[in-house]
This record gives C-alpha cells, sequence and structure tokens, in this order.
C-alpha cells in the first residue's frame, strides 16, 4: 500500500435508501513512498453500536486478518509515483442492470505528479463490471 487510505463513502445502514446506494465519489490519494501502482484497494470499516454489544472491525489491510478481505481494482497501465504524488479521481458505483445484487464500478483517475516529471503522466477511466 503506497497511499494514505481515503474515505470514499460513509453510509449509516440505519437510515439509508436503496438510491443512495448508487453514487460517484470524488477521491484523492496522498503517496507516501516512491514505488508502483498496480491496483486500487477498497475495503470498509463497519460499527455497529445500535445493540447491547458494540461491534466494530475493519476489513483494511492493516487491520487484523477477516474472512472479508479487500476488493482489488487492477489498473491498465503499472504507475510509477513518488512520494507526495497524488492521484485524483471518482469512483461510481450502482447496480447492475441485469443482477441488482452485482455492482458496476467505474473509476476514472489522474496522476498529479508532485515533481512535474514528463513520462510519468497516468489518467485512465475503467469500468469494471459483474456479470
Amino acid at each position: 500500500v503506497v497511499t494514505d487510505p481515503y474515505l470514499l463513502k460513509e453510509i449509516n445502514v440505519m437510515t439509508v435508501t436503496k438510491e443512495e446506494l448508487a453514487f460517484k465519489a470524488p477521491f484523492e490519494l496522498r503517496v507516501t513512498r516512491d514505488d508502483y501502482v498496480h491496483a486500487f484497494l477498497a475495503w470498509f470499516d463497519i460499527s455497529f453500536e445500535a445493540c447491547h454489544k458494540p461491534v466494530k472491525f475493519s476489513t483494511g489491510p492493516h487491520s487484523q486478518y477477516t474472512h472479508w478481505k479487500q476488493t482489488v481494482f487492477y489498473t491498465i497501465d503499472t504507475m510509477s509515483v513518488v512520494q507526495e504524488d497524488k492521484i485524483k479521481g471518482t469512483l461510481s458505483c450502482a447496480p447492475n442492470e441485469r443482477n441488482n445484487r452485482d455492482l458496476d464500478i467505474v473509476i476514472e483517475y489522474e496522476l498529479d505528479g508532485a515533481d512535474g516529471a514528463i513520462g510519468r503522466e497516468a489518467k485512465e477511466r475503467i469500468e469494471y463490471k459483474m456479470y
């Protein structure tokens, strides 16, 4: 993991509507070391507090193991990044038209290089569909 985490969407399961589960969220990831980016990771942190014994856990890569794991969204090309670069973009999530239990994800991103070096540009729009 070569960037700081970024909260894409907060969902209150007590009040969320079906329509709110389709969304487009902006993100900005700050690169923490010189490395290569091959994919984006997604995970969730959860808190059940409206019960007699509250439960909280994370499925993130830096957390204690759970059976949930993370979702990996591979990029088309590998990005060469340096510390303090920013990867800016949006993630769109919507139910699949054929099966509304499946999700269609679109990630659009652009590398904003801290050093302004030519040859390290990256800009993509990738559709991840479940069939």
